[in-house]
């Protein structure tokens, strides 16, 4: 490896493609470290590796009239007589495609932020006449910070470039939208189908078209996706049509910018539950009895998300409706008494069912009829969330209630644990089928989850859950970083145990250690392990790297007599575990859990 190229330091080698290497730099003057990408000047009759050296050449030219927080700076080109190389922007992190290679999910908040990321950086691209044409997992960094930055300007097309021509088909198969697949001049709306693609793919954790190029090519030009809501039960059905919008077959009906496509990805994601409301509506539109329902329910919405739905996503205007009044003026007098009669007979009847057959109504209906408390619809519907979800295998989930819909959040093993809980909640009934924001994890954690599950709260009230997350919300750690845990006690006061499960089947304890013994929480207080600014240990990240599990548990008194060792296996851990929570439990003190999956990677 040569020192210097340029004026530039030359540190390491950071990888090696077919054309180049790209190296760790450092710029000596200003002392900035620096990624530098080179590929060979190739001989003149080279044509291949001419246009090659062109595409190079325009990346520098295209990423370098950007300076955006989510793109990869460009400061500097520069040519040898045997390599030309582009100077760039340190990104200390990995590929999301490295992330998705190891079959590693994101929670739907990260993806939302992660979008929101990619089109705020598409949407200064775009507004600097510069169109991507390859954006895809393997060019989306996610840097130490959590921020996202687009690379690989390659084969981006510039505003009046004559390098971009009708006819020349470039770009990542799965990625590419129709028009590029048949050659025509694009322009920001390719970006944003690929963005949909790459939506798509994080949402579902798998890709919309798969095959080879042929198979690939007659499914991007004629056929749809299944929607991610029917592949993932963690995707609300609010998602849907903002993929499909995004990946529509025709340009002009997709979003006209990345800006609105982030607007109405965020809207999707903060209003799910009214989008979703507005789809049963116009779906049911014939139906005159879903409608006063949904109506009613589309209003109490609206108060309680002070939002109004996107343009794009409200039903469609139909024909305009004559107002029932006006209609039953215009009838004979002799049809009011005939429409009363209809009325109280259909009430009576209804009343007589509730009576006599009252499992041949739907719960809420039967229960308004009855006169029964909405506490008790709500009661009956917790009950029934807990007997086909709560007792699950292999999970740690909570219902919450907001309004007149349920979620449940929480942990679930993949592979037959998942299976399991989609079946339960495609048995649910109708009226109650809560949405779904789960997060799935590696199968061999399901021994932890079993052993904690039946202290898990399964109804979560206010100010009785602990709250355990990584601090900064990171969704990846990387080799030397350290482990820092942030967890909020529940209403009550009691004593934690914090341990740190290896997926090779070791389990560290992070507190209590012999640096930070136990002592009494306080409750609803907020703690911090992990940082060495505020006392105790630290633990950097190291091998063995995939995905970990952080479990917390909170009991009214000490769960054990005496400390654990600091390290030991799962295997010893979990019955002792096991043992001192039904004693807990069998002395009436009060007890939580809360796990998080912590992903490393070197």
């Amino acid at each position: 490896m040569p020192e210097t190229l340029g004026k530039y330091d030359l540190l390491q080698i950071l990888g090696k493609g077919a054309m180049g290497v790209v190296y760790e730099g450092f710029d000596p003057i200003i002392g900035r470290r620096l990624a530098i990408k080179t590929v060979r000047i190739p001989d003149a009759e080279d044509v291949e590796a001419q246009d090659e050296l062109a595409r190079f050449k325009r990346e520098a030219q295209a990423a370098g009239r950007l300076s955006h927080p989510n793109i990869v700076s460009v400061f500097d080109y520069g040519e040898t007589p045997d390599m030309a190389y582009i100077v760039m922007e340190f990104v200390d992190g990995t590929t999301l495609k490295h992330v998705l290679d190891r079959n590693e999910r994101f929670e739907l908040s990260e993806i939302i932020r992660l979008m929101h990321g990619l089109l705020a950086g598409l949407h200064y691209s775009h507004g600097h006449g510069v169109v991507h044409r390859d954006i895809k997992p393997a060019n989306i960094m996610l840097a130490e910070s959590g921020e996202i930055k687009i690379a690989d300007f390659g084969i981006a097309r510039i505003e009046s470039s004559s390098l971009t021509q009708a006819g020349t088909v470039m770009g990542t198969p799965s990625y590419m939208s129709p028009e590029q697949f048949i050659g025509q001049i694009v322009d920001s709306r390719t970006d944003i189908y690929s963005a949909g693609v790459l939506l798509y793919q994080l949402l579902t954790g798998e890709k919309p078209f798969a095959g080879g190029l042929t198979a690939v090519m007659h499914k991007v030009l004629n056929v749809e996706p299944p929607p991610p809501s029917a592949l993932s039960v963690t995707v609300p059905q609010a998602l849907d049509g903002v993929v499909r919008k995004a990946m529509a077959k025709r340009p002009s009906e997709r979003f006209a910018s990345a800006a609105e496509f982030d607007s109405a990805l965020q809207a999707a994601f903060e209003n799910r539950a009214y989008i979703k409301i507005c789809s049963q509506a116009s779906l049911l539109a014939d139906e005159n009895a879903t409608q006063v329902i949904s109506a009613r329910s589309i209003a109490a919405a609206k108060i309680e998300s002070a939002r109004t739905l996107p343009v794009a996503y409200a039903p469609q205007p139909g024909p305009v409706a004559v107002p029932p009044v006006a209609i039953a003026l215009r009838k004979p007098v002799w049809l009011w008494g005939l429409g009363a009669l209809i009325v109280a007979g259909a009430i009576a009847f209804l009343i007589c069912c509730v009576r006599m057959f009252p499992a041949m109504l739907p719960v809420t209906l039967r229960m308004a009829l009855s006169g029964e408390a909405p506490s008790r619809m709500a009661a009956q519907r917790n009950s029934i969330l807990q007997s086909n979800l709560g007792t699950l295998p292999c999970s740690l989930i909570t219902a919450t209630s907001a309004s007149d819909n349920s979620y449940i959040t929480g942990l679930i093993g993949t592979g037959a644990p998942q299976a399991a809980f989609t079946t339960a909640i495609n048995a649910l009934p109708a009226n109650i089928k809560p949405q779904s924001v789960v997060q799935t994890i590696d199968a061999r954690f399901c021994s932890i989850l079993d052993v904690v599950r039946p202290y898990n709260a399964f109804r979560d009230l206010p100010g009785t859950q602990l709250v355990l997350r990584l601090a900064g919300g990171s969704a990846v750690l990387h080799a030397g970083q350290l482990i820092t845990v942030k967890e909020k006690m529940p209403a009550y006061s009691g004593y934690l145990q914090t341990d740190y499960f290896l997926n090779n089947g070791d389990v560290f304890h992070l507190y209590p250690t012999h640096s930070d013994p136990l002592r009494a929480q306080p409750g609803g207080s907020t703690r911090t392990i992990g940082d060495p600014t505020k006392g105790g240990g630290s633990w950097p990240v190291g091998a063995p790297f995939g995905t970990n599990l952080i479990l917390s548990t909170v009991t009214a008194s000490p769960l054990f007599p005496a400390l654990r060792p600091q390290n030991e296996t799962a295997s010893d851990y979990l019955p002792a575990l096991r043992q001192a929570l039904q004693t807990a439990t069998s002395a009436g003190r009060s007890s939580e859990v809360a796990a998080v999956p912590v992903v490393t990677a070197p």
